[in-house]
């Protein structure tokens, strides 16, 4: 009676998780075409001509990639230029604010002296200033040391990242043992060797995922360089899209406005598919503490 009693309880504890996993597939697979759609109707927006997309929006294809792309590229907008610009403020952004903010995090997590918890109270504060707060003092700060039209003013300030180096504060706290940086002291190594040799390499996923986050930032950001960068061979590609859209009706072309968006965010979307595992393990890692 027992054994009978004890099977039928294991049956129903085995069909009660096959239905929540089941409900679990159906809301993940809901959720994924809610923001996959969107992508979808966005490529195929992309092939189809200005024409085709006043009569409403197919789910077949276009044939007119091509043509859109062809005009993109042969049009007055520089739009090869303005995805190197974006590939190299984003990248360098993205480079330059990891490395630092790891640095100051180190700094924060492994050394005590006076003056520290004040330190990370003000850095935390500084995460509470929006942006379009401080772009004022900002661009006639870049005015007067006549750095208009340059990639300096975009790039260096990403060095100071608030919530770049809060966040890998955190993971550093879970991640790094304190009496691994002791035995390297022990073993003679320096203080900028312990750090690039022992802190970096085990910060590796943290770090992936905030060079993500921070990329796609930058590539994203239209309010800052927009006001620094006024010469078209030196505007992103943010930027470009925004002066596509608002070409006089005489030259708009919404299949080229697609085409262009479309243009944009595939690098992006190649990022995020090849760097997708340390964005789940970073974040995971990141989120518990022992």
């Amino acid at each position: 009676m027992a054994v009978n009693n004890t099977m039928a309880s294991e049956k129903s504890a085995s069909n009660t998780l096959r239905v929540r996993r089941t409900v679990a597939y159906v809301v993940l697979g809901i959720i994924s075409f809610f923001c996959l759609i969107w992508f979808y109707m966005l490529f195929i927006n992309a092939t189809r001509s200005n024409a085709e997309l006043g009569q409403g929006f197919t789910v077949i294809p276009s044939t007119h990639l091509g043509e859109n792309l062809k005009n993109l590229f042969h049009g007055t907008i520089p739009v090869g230029n303005g995805m190197i610009n974006s590939l190299l403020i984003a990248s360098l952004t993205a480079l330059l604010s990891t490395y630092f903010s790891t640095m100051t995090a180190y700094s924060i997590q492994v050394y005590n002296y006076k003056g520290k918890n004040a330190i990370f109270t003000f850095i935390l504060a500084i995460m509470m200033i929006p942006t379009q707060v401080t772009a004022l003092g900002f661009i006639n700060l870049v005015r007067k040391m006549n750095l208009e039209d340059n990639f300096i003013p975009l790039i260096v300030p990403s060095i100071a990242a608030p919530i770049t180096f809060f966040y890998l504060k955190q993971y550093m706290a879970s991640n790094l043992p304190l009496s691994l940086i002791e035995a390297a002291r022990i073993d003679g190594e320096g203080e900028l060797g312990i750090f690039n040799k022992i802190a970096l390499p085990l910060m590796k996923p943290a770090i992936a995922v905030q060079a993500i986050f921070t990329f796609v930032s930058s590539w994203n950001n239209y309010f800052t360089p927009s006001l620094i960068l006024h010469e078209d061979k030196k505007k992103t590609l943010p930027i470009l899209i925004a002066q596509l859209r608002s070409a006089d009706w005489l030259k708009f072309d919404m299949g080229q406005v697609y085409a262009m968006i479309a243009f944009s965010i595939f690098p992006v979307i190649l990022v995020y598919l090849f760097l997708s595992k340390y964005i789940v393990g970073g974040v995971t890692a990141g989120g518990v503490k022992e």
